[in-house]
């Protein structure tokens, strides 16, 4: 798992987060808890939108490279800095599974009606899964 460095600001009694490495995510919270959560799936939302339009993902930076960044100095004033877990995609790789026979039938219909590979239906499935564990 990786760590992307947010800034977080308080505005008009809100917060509002915001993450260097990754221009245009941001998300707002009534506290700063909230704004941090919000921040999270928002985030998780924006990587997963550049892997699928096959944009390349930024090299992620600490907050000594991004405190030594002039285009950032701004950023940093009154910021509270957060580090936010998040998962970047890496390269596939292929695997041998066995699976009842029955049951990789209905996969196999249920990703194609939703026009899906049976791995990209498998892998998504595998994710719901574990984000709900």
């Amino acid at each position: 798992m990786s760590y992307a460095i947010a800034l977080i600001h308080e505005e008009g009694g809100g917060f509002g987060i915001s993450f260097p490495d990754f221009p245009g995510c941001v998300s707002t919270g009534r506290t700063i808890d909230e704004a941090i959560a919000k921040g999270a799936q928002a985030l998780a939302l924006h990587v997963a939108g550049m892997a699928e339009d096959g944009e390349p993902l930024p090299q992620l930076r600490g907050v000594s490279q991004l405190r030594a960044d002039p285009e950032l100095a701004d950023w940093f004033a009154d910021a509270t800095v957060a580090a936010i877990e998040v998962e970047l995609p890496r390269r596939a790789v292929r695997v041998n599974i066995s699976i009842d026979e029955g049951l990789l039938e209905r996969i196999d219909r249920a990703a194609s009606a939703v026009g899906q590979s049976r791995s990209s239906f498998l892998a998504e499935a595998a994710k719901r899964h574990i984000a709900g564990a």
